[in-house]
């Protein structure tokens, strides 16, 4: 006899955080219960991240209907099958009432499991979890897109005792190591022993299968001198033309936006490689939101991007002798333009030094819109924290960041560095540490 296929109910956060999940279901039942189509009908008029996704859901779904009845099943190229469900279980409409939309998809999934055990309720609400196991339905997370934080790629790594390894970097500035793993564009740190304070560093360049020496000092960059090695390899990647996507992950404090803006100045202003530094950051309050901002874009931009301003502010006063005087100089000759992230969906963006600061607040989906935005000659730089998540619907493993280091270690194109130490201050430092 054959086994019949698991089930899985999706809720609606699971379409929210990826439009097209249901593929991820392979031979497998997916079951819509009614409910989520009436939850994604309230959203798509947002405006926002939660909007856009709703309405790719509806787009998505739209589209499967076209090749059957979904009441009775589509079968799906993944060999699963797709339908809707109207039914909810009402043997235990008193413990769980069913005037709530969260608890009418729970019981779906309750009335589903009398006909199939092997009923698996998916959502990324921890309490609808929790209410749809205390009443014996297996809840699981949608971790399509999750990373394990504690084991993410950080970009470089330490090796001992090579010492002819050392004696070719420092004599031809390249070296071929056996037996070692490492991925394009990883830095290796090379010492004698552990407690050595003499080392050299290199980076692994995968077309040449060579580790390349790279310079422990480096001239400042409109002002801006690295304060720690891992600053200095964070410049190499953001000053390399040929590494089109940088992530640069750390606590606050640690640089990532200071770097990526005054590399990115340079590399536009003197060597004209790009057309101009293009700004942006989710707009996602820290706390109770403020609301409706009046005037044009760039005002009602300005609160959010204030932190990017900040540091430029730092920039021009370090890098006087550079010709720049001041923000709105910069502003009014195009060198930097601040873009809103709902805006950059649908444009073809080349030539351009494409800034996004604080990306652990995207979806792996919208990190994807952002980079596949990226035109002939672009390099895109993102920045962030995932342990300082404001967006309600993400956590450190399944933020679009998170999955973006991990997606992109093994791509040429790619690089990323983790920034452990923070220079802002002794108190940001301990306020990171301690908090």
């Amino acid at each position: 006899m054959k086994d019949k296929k698991k089930t899985f109910v999706i809720d609606t956060n699971v379409l929210i955080h990826r439009p097209d999940a249901i593929l991820s279901f392979k031979d497998s039942d997916i079951v819509i219960p009614i409910w989520v189509l009436e939850e994604l009908d309230k959203l798509k008029s947002e405006h926002e991240g939660r909007g856009r996704s709703a309405r790719a859901a509806i787009r998505f779904l739209n589209e499967i209907s076209h090749h059957g009845n979904l009441q009775n099943g589509v079968k799906l190229e993944n060999g699963g099958t797709l339908r809707v469900s109207l039914d909810f279980d009402r043997s235990v409409e008193e413990s769980l009432t069913s005037a709530k939309m969260d608890n009418k998809i729970i019981l779906c999934a309750k009335f589903l499991q009398h006909k199939n055990p092997d009923v698996f309720f998916v959502s990324k609400d921890i309490n609808a979890r929790i209410k749809a196991t205390s009443i014996g339905i297996h809840a699981v997370d949608y971790e399509k897109h999750k990373v394990n934080i504690q084991y993410l790629y950080d970009g470089y790594r330490e090796i001992y005792g090579e010492k002819k390894l050392m004696e070719d970097l420092e004599n031809r500035g390249e070296a071929s190591p056996k037996d070692i793993t490492v991925y394009p564009n990883q830095y290796v740190i090379l010492k004698e022993s552990a407690t050595s304070k003499a080392f050299q560093i290199a980076r692994w360049d995968a077309k040449k299968g060579l580790l390349k020496s790279i310079v422990p000092t480096i001239e400042p960059v409109l002002g801006i001198r690295p304060l720690n090695l891992q600053q200095r390899i964070a410049l190499d990647l953001l000053m390399d033309d040929e590494v089109k996507l940088v992530t640069l992950i750390g606590k606050a404090g640690t640089g990532k936006t200071l770097l990526s803006l005054a590399a990115g100045l340079k590399i536009t202003m003197e060597e004209k490689n790009y057309t101009r530094v293009l700004l942006s950051r989710p707009v996602i309050p820290m706390g109770k939101d403020i609301g409706y901002l009046p005037g044009a874009k760039s005002q009602k931009m300005s609160p959010w991007m204030q932190p990017l301003f900040d540091n430029l502010e730092y920039i021009i006063e370090v890098a006087h002798k550079q010709n720049l005087k001041s923000i709105d100089q910069v502003m009014n000759n195009k060198i930097i333009e601040i873009e809103a992230l709902t805006y950059i969906r649908g444009r073809s963006l080349p030539r351009q030094y494409i800034i996004i600061d604080e990306a652990q607040n995207l979806s792996p989906h919208e990190v994807k819109t952002i980079v596949s935005r990226a035109g002939e000659g672009t390099k895109v730089v993102l920045t962030g924290d995932p342990h300082q998540i404001d967006n309600p619907y993400l956590d450190a493993e399944s933020n679009g960041l998170s999955c973006l280091v991990e997606a992109f270690r093994d791509v040429n194109l790619a690089g990323h560095i983790t920034l452990g130490h923070s220079e802002r201050s002794p108190l940001a430092e301990l306020a990171s540490e301690l908090l």
